[in-house]
């Protein structure tokens, strides 16, 4: 048994996770001396009363004073009191106080050390217990009063041992608490953070192509406003509708966040792939010629990796419109065994070729858009590929179908 663990261990006394109501250390000290020296002066049962000797007095003051010593070397101020239980012994006695002393002792060892060292420690003292009664116990070997404080010195024993491991039970409990406390605040962040960053998801889906329309067309209008009036007004009328249109999504999308039943998502049409012919109809009507290719059942496509694919084509077509060339663009949409793949191609400005590419296919790689369309392919544990190729601007997604989907 090391001192250090001894010393370290009697911090352990005041640990603030004990509910208990704790006393000033000088009482209980106060209240050790007191039992020591009443039990000195107790009579002996069977025995007639004599009055304690000068040996046996001096001991127990000495016992009674070291006591308060022992939460910061237990094991030294037990093997005092022991020698000093001997020294009572030398003198023709078994004092009761200073064997109660003893056991007060044994009680600071096993409370603050190691149930292995507590143990070794116990056993020790119980053999020097009985070894130094020999000189007062000679002409009756088995002296009852020598194994009552042998046995008050084993209880004292377990009793320190129990207050150890109830402390250190406490402590363990208190700490999984915390932990589990932390872990709660740490996932509460994160719930937090990934509803943020789904809100800016579907905040950026609802409003960024019909933005883009709104502006596009705006820009149409404000130069052909007088030499072509005609097609003036049809960019008007194109902005009243994406006007309107935007407006509806975000109503969709505030009324989803206030409800508290999550259940409730509201009647307007959800995202899917079977919904691209609407979709790209939509583009047509801006200006945007778009080729789409389906190849294999569609209807094997659902669930939340069919919203994700139509969000990546609803991306993909939005930044065609913005930042392509020729206006026009090829959609191929091919559903496997095991997987969908989408692909999304436009031509770039004459300026972009895939070695240069232009300011403005740049500020598609590092629009928000696109990441949040990469956390939504990675949610899906999907894979997605963006950049210049021989054909211009390509956006390439491949989605896994869930367990539950696959054939």
């Amino acid at each position: 048994m090391q001192t250090g663990e001894m010393v370290s261990s009697s911090d352990e006394m005041h640990d603030p996770s004990d509910p208990r109501p704790r006393l000033p250390v000088w009482v209980g000290d106060v209240i050790a001396g007191a039992l020591v020296v009443a039990a000195t002066f107790a009579p002996v049962p069977g025995e007639p009363y004599a009055m304690p000797s000068l040996v046996t007095l001096t001991a127990t003051g000495i016992a009674a004073l070291v006591l308060p010593l022992r939460r910061r070397w237990p094991v030294p101020v037990l093997a005092a009191c022991i020698a000093l239980y001997g020294v009572v012994a030398l003198d023709g006695v078994l004092s009761s106080g200073v064997g109660l002393a003893v056991a007060i002792a044994m009680f600071g060892v096993t409370n603050r050390s190691s149930r292995r060292s507590g143990l070794i420690v116990m056993a020790c003292a119980l053999a020097a217990v009985v070894l130094v009664s020999i000189p007062a116990t000679i002409g009756s070997p088995f002296e009852p009063r020598v194994f009552q404080v042998a046995f008050l010195v084993a209880a004292a024993a377990a009793a320190g041992d129990a207050t150890r491991s109830r402390r250190q039970y406490i402590r363990a409990i208190t700490e999984r608490a915390e932990r589990a406390e932390r872990t709660r605040e740490a996932e509460a962040q994160r719930r937090v953070s990934e509803e943020r960053l789904k809100i800016a998801r579907d905040l950026h889906d609802a409003v960024a192509h019909q933005i883009a329309v709104i502006s596009l067309n705006a820009g149409v209008a404000s130069t052909t406003i007088e030499s072509k009036p005609e097609r003036a007004k049809a960019a008007l009328s194109t902005i009243r509708s994406a006007a309107r249109t935007v407006l509806g999504e975000i109503g969709d999308l505030l009324a989803v966040l206030r409800t508290e039943d999550d259940r409730k998502t509201g009647t307007a049409p959800q995202p899917s792939l079977a919904r691209v012919d609407e979709l790209v109809g939509q583009f047509a009507a801006v200006g945007l010629d778009v080729n789409v290719r389906i190849e294999g059942d569609l209807s094997r496509v659902a669930g939340t990796v069919d919203s994700v694919g139509y969000r990546v084509v609803q991306e993909a077509l939005t930044n065609a419109h913005k930042h392509g060339a020729e206006h026009r663009a090829h959609v191929l949409i091919r559903a496997g065994e095991r997987d969908v793949e989408l692909v999304v191609t436009n031509p770039m400005t004459n300026r972009a070729s895939p070695q240069r590419p232009s300011a403005d296919a740049e500020s598609v790689g590092a629009g928000l858009g696109l990441i949040g369309l990469r956390e939504r392919v990675a949610a899906v544990r999907g894979s997605i590929e963006i950049g210049a190729g021989l054909g211009g601007w390509r956006l390439a997604a491949r989605l896994p179908f869930e367990e539950e989907d696959r054939p």
